[in-house]
């Protein structure tokens, strides 16, 4: 991996780590639905853009079931959880539980596809239960009201997201920025008609709305051009270390915009689910440094 794609690597996760904290600013103001469906619809729109000047196209004839299920499991069932989740947990709580996304990917392979369970993959599970037991039982958060609920809509929108990935693997091939585009609309359809039923009171703030389109635009738009990029340049199994580097740049924003305490639990808890999520993807540095196959390269 040379240094542009490293440095794409870090800014990628730093994006998709902050993601966490533009929820926590804005999702008191607009509430999880408005907020969600503010997010998929300024991503659809940049990427829209992006499409446009890139000639690229949906062919949502051919594709549109596709884009509804996509967008379901993988942006608007899970964004409207971390939205409500957002309510209660800490950035750097909802980071850290975002990343046992493979773990549960690996869980529902075993128990819904009768995939084999290896032991590696065995005690990845079991460190992942093991480092949420830990974060969820001394996080000082998990005292609040309804935190309990929270931290679940948390781990449901990361059980979400293990779905996505199992659902792609075996879904027609699709170009990605079709895929990121098409999936963006129909998280938009998804969430539209919930959106009518909690309007805010008020008007929000410019912070407020700062806030909402950095998370549209960058975390959303641009995080996928960024993400799309890195696979094309180092392959699909190194660039899944940005899903270890998102916990670690969301607690660094918590802590430094939003003055979240980071305790000893919560550095472990989340070693231990990053590195349970690295036993059952199979991860190993050594894919950093490695060539991507020549049958994908262009």
């Amino acid at each position: 991996m040379n240094a542009a794609s490293v440095a794409r690597l870090l800014i990628l996760s730093a994006i998709w780590g902050g993601s966490f904290i533009f929820m926590r600013i804005a999702v008191p103001a607009l509430g999880p639905v408005v907020l969600m469906e503010l997010r998929v619809l300024l991503a659809a729109l940049f990427l829209a853009g992006v499409a446009h000047f890139l000639k690229s196209t949906l062919a949502a004839g051919a594709y549109w079931k596709h884009y509804l299920i996509l967008g379901f499991f993988n942006s608007a069932l899970p964004f409207l959880l971390f939205g409500y989740a957002a309510l209660t947990l800490p950035a750097s709580l909802m980071a850290i539980l975002n990343a046992t996304a493979p773990i549960w990917s690996t869980f529902i392979g075993v128990v819904w596809l009768r995939q084999r369970l290896t032991p590696k993959a065995a005690l990845g599970l079991g460190l992942g239960v093991a480092g949420v037991a830990l974060l969820v039982g001394l996080d000082q958060a998990m005292l609040q009201p309804g935190a309990e609920w929270a931290a679940a809509a948390a781990l449901a929108a990361a059980f979400c997201y293990g779905i996505a990935s199992l659902y792609a693997k075996q879904a027609r091939a699709v170009e990605p920025l079709a895929n990121a585009h098409g999936s963006m609309w129909a998280a938009t359809l998804w969430l539209l008609p919930a959106s009518f039923f909690f309007v805010p009171p008020a008007l929000p703030g410019p912070d407020i709305l700062l806030a909402v389109v950095i998370l549209g635009v960058v975390c959303s738009g641009v995080a996928y051009l960024l993400y799309f990029r890195l696979i094309n340049e180092i392959g699909a199994a190194p660039a899944l270390t940005v899903t270890f580097l998102i916990p670690l740049f969301g607690v660094l924003w918590g802590w430094l915009f939003l003055a979240e305490t980071v305790g000893w639990h919560t550095l472990a808890g989340a070693f231990i689910v990053i590195l349970g999520t690295a036993l059952v993807t199979g991860f190993s540095p050594r894919l950093l440094f490695a060539r991507k196959p020549a049958a994908a390269e262009g």
